[in-house]
């Protein structure tokens, strides 16, 4: 690593040039010197990007910043991650890059994180600039955040999209424009969800409304698997800066419970480097099982996840992991809500959305056309709902009711612990409809249903147009 200082009349400027060899560390951090009197600090990079040899990974470098209170594990000195989104980036104590934080420019070695994502086998060969420009610092304005409670319907059903990025991470969108996307797709809620930063947490506060429900938190992107932060108190930042090696995720997923939030894994069947999820599940609140348009890696995250249902189908000492389904938008032409998590809760508060999400009681829908209404009903006239139990003895005789509107030409399916059990003939022309099926807790330890679009593959199943989260049969 090389380094070079000139002065400029913007301040002092210093161009450090190095070299990343493959098996290079996660994280490089580069010193920087900042003396007193720093107004803003500057970075911009650069990085070569030699021809690899085919099925090899090329160069990607991510970026990010640290300040003097140091690098450790949990981010005491967290100052902003663009990833691989930016070239350049600022900080000032009145203002930021989006991704991340305005703040003093106290005097001490801040550090620029490099985050080697892939390394061609000729290395990867960098160049930083670094910018310090010296005067008054301006003057914050405190971080205003969205409020915790929107104008709800009382308990009802309400649909929101868990998982989307805007210009505060790798998105093209601001805010605003994410938000009049949510109240055109007729979303009640959504959830900041940006990669390894908490930067965008106040900048909402002007997109959400009484008919609108912000919810903040972040998307961890480690090197095994990305995981969704739902809920979390604003200003939480949760570290990504570890392996499933480490043993260092149980730690983080602790700072999302206590700041209030659910820790979901995010498409944990995704191709992409580093994008599966490879930690477990011993500390999730739910999973998304679907991700964006329906592709086979959310086929197999849908039948991994009902795997896991059947060992909670009693109810021992396991308990089941709910499924969300949502958009991951980042730009046009992305749709948000497709797909989304419609949710029953108490009302459209933080407090009720995430407890009707961690219940289960939900199901997922390509879009704000489909409308699901799932229940079992014994002899007796007891009735359970999505993500409830039917208490019955194993003989009781059980009556599963799908009704289906928005969902044109999709059979139904209705999927218990030995799998598809029943399955439809399409629905009318007009999406709605009426299915119902009997069975016994015996039979089936728990009742799920999924709405799937006509396929011409043969026996594959067509793209998923819903599904619910599970009904579960018999005594617990």
């Amino acid at each position: 690593m090389t380094g070079q200082s000139a002065a400029s009349r913007l301040g002092r400027v210093r161009t450090i040039r190095g070299t990343l060899l493959p098996g290079s560390p996660d994280y490089v951090y580069v010193p920087v010197e900042v003396p007193p009197g720093v107004s803003e600090l500057k970075v911009s990079y650069t990085y070569d990007k030699p021809a690899v040899p085919p099925g090899t990974p090329g160069n990607a470098l991510d970026i990010g910043l640290f300040d003097e209170r140091g690098t450790e594990l949990g981010g005491d000195g967290f100052r902003g991650w663009s990833g691989g989104a930016r070239t350049e980036f600022f900080v000032r104590a009145d203002e930021a890059t989006p991704g991340y934080l305005p703040g003093p420019l106290r005097e001490g070695t801040w550090h620029i994180a490099l985050g080697p994502y892939t390394v061609a086998p000729q290395g990867l060969s960098y160049e930083l600039t670094v910018t310090l420009t010296y005067g008054e610092p301006g003057t914050a304005a405190p971080p205003v955040y969205p409020p915790a409670r929107a104008g709800g319907r009382g308990r009802a059903w309400y649909r929101g999209d868990g998982h989307l990025h805007s210009w505060h991470s790798d998105g093209r969108r601001t805010p605003a424009e994410i938000a009049a996307l949510a109240r055109a797709a007729d979303l009640d809620f959504i959830n900041s969800s940006e990669h390894n930063t908490h930067a965008a947490h106040a900048h909402w506060a002007d997109a959400a409304g009484d008919d609108l429900l912000v919810l903040l938190g972040e998307e961890v992107t480690t090197r095994n698997g990305h995981v969704l932060a739902v809920g979390t108190d604003p200003g939480t930042f949760v570290d990504w800066r570890y392996r499933a090696r480490d043993n260092h995720w149980a730690r983080f997923a602790r700072t999302i419970h206590r700041s209030g939030g659910l820790a979901v894994p995010a498409h944990p069947h995704a191709t992409c480097v580093g994008c599966a999820w490879k930690f477990g599940f011993a500390e999730a609140d739910a999973v998304e099982v679907w991700n964006g348009p329906y592709t086979p890696d959310d086929e197999v995250a849908l039948a991994a996840w009902d795997a896991r249902l059947v060992a909670s189908a009693r109810s021992g000492p396991v308990s089941w992991l709910p499924a969300m389904g949502n958009s991951d938008a980042h730009r046009d032409p992305d749709v948000l809500g497709m797909p989304q998590t419609v949710v029953l809760a108490d009302d459209l508060t933080r407090e009720a959305i995430l407890t009707g999400l961690r219940s289960g009681r939900s199901y997922v829908a390509e879009s704000k056309n489909v409308t699901l209404d799932f229940t079992a009903t014994a002899g007796d006239a007891r009735c359970a709902g999505i993500g409830e139990r039917l208490e019955s003895d194993e003989d009781t005789q059980v009556t599963v009711r799908l009704e289906a509107s928005g969902a044109p030409r999709c059979a139904v399916r209705f999927v218990t612990d030995q799998g598809v059990l029943f399955t439809s003939d399409p629905l009318p022309v007009s999406g709605t409809g009426v299915v119902e099926w009997r069975t016994t807790p015996a039979y089936a330890a728990y009742v799920r249903a999924e709405l799937r679009h006509e396929t011409a593959a043969g026996p594959v199943p067509g793209a998923l147009a819903a599904f619910t989260n599970p009904i579960f049969l018999g005594r617990g």
